[in-house]
């Protein structure tokens, strides 16, 4: 149950909406007894997950480019998408980042990143991140 908390609020940090999947993390791993490989697993799977739903967000979001609410002109995204090609790909190494990564992920989305391209970019910074807080975290259990 404890893996299925930790999957679940990584999955929600990944979107849009406010969570915090690196303190539950580090609270297991200083209060329980838990396999560390399934616990980076659990989170990294979990949040890359949540990154394919903005992912998906993105590329529905597009269809209302046309509507005269819609905030972005198509000249706009038609630079940004050219300079999101150039330099923009590899910036979905930084998913991670608080505040610009979940933004980052819908980008993805409406730019259609190759889906594999984004999964292994998402995935990659995003497991590395959680190697960063286990090894913090086994640090402060040790410490206290």
């Amino acid at each position: 149950m404890a893996y299925l908390s930790l999957f679940f609020t990584a999955f929600i940090s990944a979107t849009l909406l406010p969570s915090s999947s690196e303190l539950v993390l580090t609270a297991m791993v200083t209060q329980g007894d838990y396999l560390l490989w399934l616990l980076w697993l659990t989170a990294t799977v979990g949040n890359v997950l949540g990154s394919c739903v903005n992912y998906w967000l993105g590329t529905q979001v597009i269809r209302f480019k046309d509507r005269k609410w819609f905030p972005v002109s198509q000249a706009s995204i038609d630079k940004a998408q050219l300079h999101f090609k150039k330099y923009g790909v590899y910036s979905l190494l930084f998913a991670w980042l608080p505040i610009i990564g979940d933004p980052l992920t819908v980008v993805g989305g409406i730019f259609k990143v190759r889906w594999w391209t984004f999964i292994w970019l998402v995935a990659l910074g995003k497991g590395a991140r959680y190697l960063v807080v286990l090894a913090f975290a086994i640090g402060i259990d040790k410490v206290i």
